[in-house]
């Protein structure tokens, strides 16, 4: 009976990528129809992003170590299509309390909710390098949705710059791919990852993985260098890049030729949602950014509203499918639905070990927060806008903008297209070493919606 009539709750899942599958999936057994709405044409999310129809690559070609998590995952949401309410190619582009604001290829929409479980996952988290506004930058991410969705390189001599853990995974899976790299370039030194090493080592099968990645680099004969500092993104405005220029760990200027560069410093959750429902953030000490603050199971501080993944807290796809099951464990819960408390335990425990992994990732590939102080006044900051550091420290000096969304007014910076999902970290960075304050201080971008671009059909109107 229970069941019967908590099956009648209409819970909404934004996200259908490892937490929202496993959230749906958990769902679907205590006997709910959830809606399931996917900004993506199919299922996987970022990491397990299914190939379009009619492509037919292998699942070793496309996800190379991680090809029997995606198998897994995939088979699992094939089981659930008829058992939920799935709404692919739909963006949530704002909401109100109970309901969201959708659009699908033009046409906008309103969805309803008594129960709401945020699985947004997360996007590049990127620091600005002089020249980075030529055409042939990309992202880590959006250079790996290149070769996955529609199966090319992003370049014919691929430079991947940055640090963390999706920069050789990107760089390997192009390697895989046949795919010209010029260079791998990551800002971690060799000492950040021997001092992280004992966090690292509570998960050693990943950590290995890790360490093959790099092997295989290695034996492709791939240039990795580490400890590098970025200078510049060399080409002009007609012929977008020709090569970037680094200083390496010995202080050597280094220049390196290539037609394509990708950035990226870890990731970055996609909270904007989360924001706009009045959500509670917090900042998070270990990754210098401001991240959803919810509770252990995901309970978020507004009730009614959860969260799992990466879009709450970075760690990784294993973590989010335990996080999305915990999250659906949370909302049976507290809508009075017995659950199994030994399963509760289970996925709790797996998220320590996975937030101690975390922690030491944070620790062996730091966000590089003196490359922001480090950047000429003639760098763009702002890509949609055009805003350069230089502007944004005058925001400092001149108008005494010290904080984050003040700057923005004056500025614009984070006003584009891109609602500062790209920019607003790294800007705050800049307006807080202009200012002599910690980034925390400076605060982060309120969220506003659209939180992304849309399209809007029009009827012409008969006179």
């Amino acid at each position: 009976m229970a069941t019967a009539r908590l099956s009648t709750h209409r819970v909404v899942i934004v996200g259908a990528g490892p937490a929202g599958t496993r959230c749906a999936e958990t769902l679907v057994a205590a006997g709910f129809k959830p809606i399931l709405i996917d900004e993506n044409r199919r299922d996987g999310g970022q990491i397990y992003r299914r190939q379009p129809e009619g492509f037919t690559r292998d699942y070793a070609t496309l996800y190379g170590t991680e090809a029997d998590k995606a198998g897994d995952l995939h088979q699992s949401f094939d089981r659930l299509r008829g058992q939920i309410d799935y709404r692919p190619d739909t963006l949530v582009w704002n909401l109100t309390p109970g309901q969201l604001c959708c659009v699908s290829q033009g046409k906008h929409t309103t969805v309803d909710y008594d129960a709401l479980i945020l699985c947004t996952g997360a996007t590049d988290r990127l620091m600005p390098i002089e020249g980075w506004q030529l055409a042939g930058t990309y992202s880590l991410g959006g250079a790996q949705i290149a070769l996955k969705s529609q199966a090319v390189s992003i370049g014919h001599r691929v430079v991947f710059m940055g640090s963390g853990p999706l920069l050789y995974l990107v760089a390997s899976q192009y390697v895989k791919a046949g795919a010209k790299v010029a260079a791998v370039l990551d800002t971690s030194p060799l000492s950040k990852r021997i001092l992280a090493m004992p966090k690292l080592l509570v998960r050693p099968g990943l950590l290995f993985t890790g360490m093959k990645l790099l092997a295989q680099l290695y034996r492709a004969k791939i240039p990795v260098y580490l400890g590098i500092s970025p200078l510049q993104v060399l080409g002009d405005a007609a012929r977008g890049v020709s090569g970037v220029r680094v200083r390496t760990a010995y202080g050597k200027p280094l220049t390196v030729e290539c037609d394509a560069v990708a950035l990226g410093y870890h990731l970055r959750p996609e909270t904007q949602l989360a924001d706009l429902a009045g959500c509670l953030l917090r900042f998070d000490e270990a990754s210098n950014q401001w991240v959803l603050a919810t509770d252990e199971d995901g309970r978020t501080s507004i009730s009614g509203i959860y969260a799992a993944g990466d879009g709450s807290r970075i760690r990784g796809a294993d973590a989010a499918e335990c996080a999305g099951r915990l999250a659906a464990l949370a909302l049976l819960r507290d809508m009075q639905h017995p659950v199994d408390a030994g399963q509760v335990d289970e996925q709790r425990h797996a998220l320590k070990v996975m937030d101690e992994f975390r922690l030491g990732l944070a620790q062996a590939f730091p966000w590089p927060s003196a490359q922001a102080k480090a950047l000429p006044d003639e760098a763009i900051v702002c890509r949609c806008e055009m805003i350069t550091a230089g502007e944004l420290r005058r925001t400092v000096s001149e108008k005494g903008a010290c904080e984050v969304n003040r700057a923005k007014a004056f500025s614009r910076v984070g006003m584009g297209r891109c609602q500062g999902r790209y920019c607003s970290q790294a800007g705050a960075e800049v307006i807080a070493a202009a200012a002599g304050v910690s980034v925390q201080q400076v605060g982060r971008q309120r969220g506003q919606a659209p939180v992304k671009p849309l399209s809007i059909l029009t009827e012409e109107v008969s006179p």
